[in-house]
């Protein structure tokens, strides 16, 4: 049968070192399986360094984009497109109303049957049961290393730090600027007047982009400024460089606990909002 094929090519960062799982092997493999089946490439369609639990990839995103330029999407292995079986089903749902059909290579199956379709979910669910044990054991290991007190826990670096073999190093003109935020809340400056004058001045956010208060607020309620790391419930010692004292930061949690308390929100029922702020103690 002739089909015009859609190649979709994924890697993670671990998976760059694997051997048969680089982009160049991947693409050179479908192309030969294409070849062999009499099939047209109509595109190809690379993500790396993205999850496959991540539907959000460029690629992934334009390929369905272009989804009139192909009869079947073809990879090399069903992980390749995705890790989760709730989105791995809801591709399915699409390419079943579109008309569309799906291949995986290494598994050697496909939507043209009923057989291929029922181990095609099987295999998927194992997938993602493997993907979910992998989540729980780095999970167990971020928290034995936050017990220990052994450095940041975080995903990406926070303003005001480098992350530099595995410890925060200070930035000092980015430490300024925390405590210039500490010290201006606790004038009575509110968070949209802390991002507007920021802005004013030009200083940009760690991204390079412009302030905004929910972006001042984290940095007021994040523990690691004042020298401690918080992980679920567990708040320790951190042995990074503080930006501000405890006391400052516990000042500046009393500040926000006062402020909603003399501006509970209301709704026409009577009900009131009030969210509570926690301290740390030195």
């Amino acid at each position: 049968m002739y089909l015009r094929a859609a190649l979709y090519i994924r890697v993670s960062t671990e998976d760059q070192a694997k051997e048969g799982f680089s982009i160049p092997a991947q693409l050179k493999r479908l192309q030969s399986y294409c070849k062999a089946r009499g099939w047209e490439i109509a595109g190809e369609y690379i993500d790396s360094g993205y999850s496959g639990r991540d539907v959000k990839r460029p690629a992934y995103q334009k390929m369905m984009q272009e989804k009139d330029n192909w009869d079947v999407i073809v990879v090399l292995k069903m992980d390749r497109i995705h890790r989760n079986s709730k989105n791995f089903a809801t591709m399915m749902e699409d390419l079943r109303k579109w008309g569309k059909e799906f291949n995986s290579m290494q598994e050697s199956f496909d939507t043209t049957s009923a057989i291929g379709r029922f181990v095609m979910d099987i295999i998927q669910r194992i997938a993602q049961l493997e993907s979910e044990q992998i989540g729980e054991r780095v999970k167990m290991g971020m928290m034995q290393k936050a017990r220990k007190g052994k450095g940041y826990l975080g995903f990406g670096v926070p303003y005001g730090y480098n992350y530099q073999d595995g410890q925060l190093v200070p930035i000092e003109t980015e430490q300024q600027v925390i405590k210039k935020i500490f010290e201006w809340y606790l004038t009575g400056l509110s968070l949209n007047d802390i991002s507007e004058r920021l802005n004013a001045m030009g200083i940009p956010t760690k991204k390079g982009r412009r302030w905004k208060k929910g972006t001042v607020g984290k940095i007021l309620s994040n523990p690691l400024y004042c020298g401690f790391i918080k992980w679920d419930n567990l708040i320790v010692k951190a042995p990074h460089q503080r930006s501000v004292s405890v006391e400052l930061f516990n000042a500046a949690q009393e500040m926000k606990r006062i402020r909603r308390r003399t501006t509970n929100l209301k709704n026409d029922s009577g009900i009131v909002y009030h969210e509570e702020t926690g301290v740390v103690i030195d």
